[in-house]
């Protein structure tokens, strides 16, 4: 059912322009509504996309790629990251299309209203002028005739009593008076049937004509501003149907990614891990303390006694823990290199020669430091205690002949297996030089060869020395197996163990006691080769030294303070140590603390201490006075 605002309202335009008012001010109104869920979209998908860069791993570590429970909740995170991109296109999709489309289109509809409603504002001024001009008329003619009618009166009664001659004269002057007010009222009553004529005339176009053509575009512009609205929530479903096969897809990854955790892969992964290779202990024999009884108690007795007895409460290999803190104070202190006389690459790197030592004993320093520090700088005196461990010890020998035999055979392998990366990336970059100085040879305006001979010099050395470290580490690994495999094969003929050879209470464990009591260093090796000794001293720190390995094992990676410039070529040897050729940058993470060694970066996973005499430093400013402050403190 159709209806015309022209002639069902008529007589309604403030009506109407009020509600078109309205209209135009629920159009705005859901504009701002869909720029707000815009910007609402494009919040939630940053807040997503921060939980993921949060929760992602900084860095990648062995652990979390071995372990299926880690890669799922990585998968996890990347699907994650890619639904926070979807609703960022959801949130640009709807400022770009439905927003400013909308905001244009209020702009427009708003110009067409306000003209719409001019047209009708003068052609009601108009029928409101012609009825003005017909009442105007009206009164004219109305007074005329009132005015007609008061002169015919007056001659009538002056006519009446018309007896002398001046009578008659006044009765004649009233005669003409009252012709003339009858030929005015004829007049006005032919101007007042003119503009009733013309205000009807009027009238009829107005309301029969004008407001119908002018309510009609009303109607049409109100009706274009509902359907606008409507496609304007109908592009909003769409625009989001359209992101929900990929956010379907995310959803579906995550899915993916819980299916694929394995329990019992994950369980035989941390055998792989942590098996050492070993055999348990066997049961322990029978000590017969009833032999000392017999000895006469002297001084001299005593104290054998007491030493005896030290001896046999040491503890078996597998449940002996080494205290760093003391092995450093019983180990020489280990200065670092003196710079070489020329700068050139073949310089000797580790001289006989050593620079004169420190006034202080710098880990003496440093735990002095640790006990009278307060907690703010604690932290600091233990890293800077850990570097002196690393630096005069090591973490352990280059072979990893410290570790169980799987685990040395795992971080043989695994090292080679870097090893060969990287001898493929230069051989790749020798490729690549060797092309480009075919090139220069072929076009010398492109470059100069000679230019890529030093460059080209120095990734040969680096080969030589990957190729060298390769063959070195592949007969570690062949000797580990080898030992290996005699373990296994020792294992399996049940010629391994405690319980190998049969004992009895007797003699056997007296001779057993007398063996414990006079073997040699070599004699109490654990089965990885590590002594099984503890000395006096560790019994005194043994508690202190192990907070601090639990402060070790929780250290940040430290930020960088400035960077430094290498001036000689180093070869870092021992464990803890990094190497580096002249002229490279490394980033400080370190100041020399007093005994010679710097602590600098390479990359993220390239990160130890290099000689402070080998580089040039330049620290930050802020770094500066945060030093300084440190150790004011």
């Amino acid at each position: 059912m159709s209806s015309n605002w022209g002639t069902e309202l008529w007589d309604q335009f403030d009506n109407l322009e009020k509600h078109t008012g309205w209209g135009i001010d629920f159009l705005e109104r859901y504009t701002k509504f869909v720029k707000e869920r815009a910007d609402i979209e494009l919040s939630y998908a940053k807040q997503i996309r921060n939980l993921s860069k949060k929760f992602h791993p900084k860095r990648s570590r062995e652990e979390e790629s071995r372990y299926s429970w880690c890669c799922a909740f990585a998968a996890t995170l990347r699907e994650l990251n890619e639904y926070a991109g979807q609703r960022e296109a959801l949130a640009e999709n709807l400022h770009a299309h439905t927003v400013t489309e909308l905001t244009r289109y209020t702009q427009d509809l708003k110009a067409e209203r306000k003209s719409h409603f001019q047209d009708g504002r003068r052609a009601q001024q108009h029928i409101e002028n012609s009825w003005k001009q017909l009442e105007s008329s009206k009164r004219r003619f109305e007074r005329d005739c009132k005015e007609a009618e008061r002169a015919q009166h007056n001659f009538d009664r002056i006519d009446i009593d018309n007896k002398t001659d001046g009578e008659k004269r006044c009765s004649l002057k009233a005669r003409q008076t009252a012709q003339q007010k009858q030929q005015a009222a004829e007049e006005s009553r032919k101007d007042y049937l003119t503009s009733l004529n013309q205000f009807n005339q009027n009238q009829h176009q107005h309301y029969h004509t004008l407001v119908p053509v002018i309510y009609q575009r009303i109607q049409d512009m109100e009706e274009r501003r509902i359907e606008r609205v409507g496609e304007a929530m109908r592009s909003l479903a769409e625009v989001e149907r359209k992101v929900l096969p990929i956010i379907t897809q995310c959803l579906e990854g995550v899915a993916d990614a819980a299916e694929s955790v394995q329990p019992r892969m994950d369980t035989r992964q941390v055998v792989e891990v942590y098996k050492s290779g070993f055999d348990p202990p066997g049961d322990v024999e029978f000590e017969d303390y009833s032999a000392t009884i017999r000895r006469s108690i002297s001084e001299s007795s005593y104290l054998d006694n007491r030493a005896e007895g030290r001896r046999q409460s040491r503890k078996l290999w597998p449940f002996i823990r080494k205290s760093k803190l003391m092995t450093l104070l019983s180990s020489p202190r280990q200065p670092p290199p003196p710079p070489p006389t020329s700068p050139s690459p073949g310089g000797v790197a580790n001289s006989p020669q050593s620079p004169p030592p420190p006034a202080r004993e710098p880990i003496a320093q440093r735990l002095n430091d640790l006990m009278t520090s307060g907690s703010r700088t604690r932290k600091q005196c233990l890293r800077s205690l850990k570097r002196g461990l690393s630096l005069k010890l090591g973490s352990g020998p280059e072979d990893y002949s410290h570790l169980p035999p799987d685990q040395r055979r795992k971080k043989l392998q695994t090292r080679i297996s870097n090893i060969n990366r990287e001898i493929q990336r230069e051989r790749e970059q020798r490729d690549a030089l060797a092309k480009m100085r075919e090139v220069y040879e072929r076009s010398p305006e492109l470059g100069n060869a000679g230019s890529l001979e030093p460059r080209m010099d120095e990734v040969k050395q680096t080969l030589e020395r990957l190729e060298e470290e390769l063959h070195k580490n592949q007969g570690w690994l062949a000797e580990a197996e080898s030992r290996l495999a005699e373990h296994n094969s020792t294992r399996q003929s049940g010629g391994c163990g405690f319980n190998s050879q049969a004992t009895t209470p007797g003699s056997s464990s007296l001779s057993h006691l007398d063996n414990i009591n006079h073997q040699g260093p070599a004699s109490r090796e654990s089965p990885d080769g590590s002594y099984t000794e503890d000395h006096s001293a560790e019994l005194h720190f043994k508690s202190r030294s192990s907070e601090f390995d639990d402060d070790f094992d929780d250290e940040e990676p430290l930020p960088s303070i400035g960077t430094c410039k290498s001036l000689y070529p180093f070869q870092g040897q021992n464990e803890g140590t990094i190497s580096m050729v002249e002229g490279e940058l490394l980033s400080v993470v370190e100041e020399d603390k007093g005994d010679g060694w710097t602590r600098v970066r390479r990359n993220p996973e390239e990160e130890g201490y290099v000689p402070t005499s080998y580089i040039k430093v330049f620290l930050d400013s802020n770094a500066k006075g945060f030093m300084q402050t440190s150790r004011l403190v």
